[in-house]
């Protein structure tokens, strides 16, 4: 397998600026996986990497080569799709030996790493059918399998279960992540979905407008974000993020109610415009004092409950309970919002660390 370091990276359509200096290094063995919204230039930092896309400006290095002015085809990565991109016409055999072919490989070498991939993948039994008389799970399972067969320094993945539903994509994704360790490849991998890339990524790279965010781990990124973008992007629900001023040191006013909390308020001076963010499972219900709320809706998932509701002044704000909660439209309740779970926000969205 192989490291992977970005320098400076930059990527332009005409006037259009995508990629804004992208600075990144992937360590041999690694799992990275590129989050954040539509139009953020994760895809196209993907097939920068490919060598689909040219640079702007920049280098790319691929085990200390500069492989940056070189085509796709002599990089030795291989990308998976997300439209599959069979072969309509091929065996599943043949849509996995066929790169192989093309790059002469022995008749006997062909067909010892199909079938080992075949194995790996649970493909063995549909090696002779056609793409069109399989499921999207096993197409998909297919369009990796013909990644492996190459045995590329890097597997590239852009946005690979988007088109399962619901149950292929966990299923699929335990066998990604299984796939991983078996293998101990590099991966780099695209997603929009926040659960793919917690659940799969060693580490996770926030981009938006073509920037890096932050880079961590995917309790890193959730227990410590640098600034309001990626406290509001990681975390599903998203957590809650509250307009305040700083009261006085260490006092956070939220609200036209003018509710005082206690958090860390480093060397912002009273009057400071600040944003609290509290996740949904860090709040806690409060007998009669605290932050009112006024129900709106009542979501029973049978292991927890989700309420939702406002209070003056503020965002709608999400709270999460373990268990069935008996509250309804309408409830008024209180909450505790304890300073330990509490993250603060100074006007530029940077975050105030202890």
């Amino acid at each position: 397998m192989a490291q992977l370091e970005l320098s400076g990276v930059r990527k332009s359509f005409g006037a259009t600026h995508v990629l804004h200096g992208i600075d990144l290094a992937v360590a041999d063995g690694e799992f990275v996986v590129f989050v954040g919204p539509s139009g953020c230039g994760k895809s196209t930092l993907l097939r920068v990497i490919a060598g689909l896309e040219g640079v702007t400006g920049g280098s790319i290095a691929i085990d200390g080569s500069d492989v940056t002015g070189l085509p796709a085809s002599e990089r030795g990565l291989a990308m998976v799709f997300q439209s599959y991109a069979l072969y309509p016409h091929m065996s599943v055999y043949k849509n996995m030996a066929f790169a192989l072919e093309n790059m002469g490989f022995k008749r006997d070498e062909i067909d010892q790493r199909v079938r080992r991939a075949a194995g790996m993948l649970r493909l063995t039994d549909y090696l002779e059918r056609k793409p069109k008389a399989l499921s999207g799970g096993q197409r998909q399972r297919v369009a990796i399998g013909r990644a492996i067969v190459r045995d590329p320094k890097i597997f590239l993945f852009d946005e690979p279960l988007s088109n399962l539903d619901a149950e292929l994509r966990v299923a699929t994704r335990k066998e990604l992540a299984g796939l991983h360790a078996e293998l101990g490849g590099t991966m780099i991998y695209v997603t929009h979905d926040q659960v793919e890339a917690m659940t799969l990524a060693d580490r996770i790279v926030v981009l938006q407008a073509g920037r890096i965010e932050q880079i961590g781990t995917p309790l890193d990124l959730y227990n410590r974000p640098d600034n309001l973008f990626v406290a509001g992007f990681i975390g599903s629900p998203r957590m809650n993020l509250l307009p305040g001023t700083v009261a006085r040191q260490g006092i956070v006013r939220l609200g036209e109610g003018g509710h005082e909390i206690a958090c860390e308020t480093g060397a912002l001076t009273a009057g400071a415009t600040v944003t609290l963010g509290v996740r949904p499972e860090h709040l806690a219900l409060s007998e009669t004092t605290g932050l009112p709320l006024a129900v709106e809706l009542v979501e029973r998932l049978g292991g927890e409950s989700y309420l939702y509701g406002s209070s003056p002044g503020l965002p709608q704000i999400t709270l999460k309970l373990d268990g069935q909660s008996g509250h309804q439209r309408g409830d008024t309740v209180f909450l505790a919002l304890p300073s330990a779970q509490l993250h603060l926000f100074d006007e530029t969205g940077r975050a105030i660390r202890s």
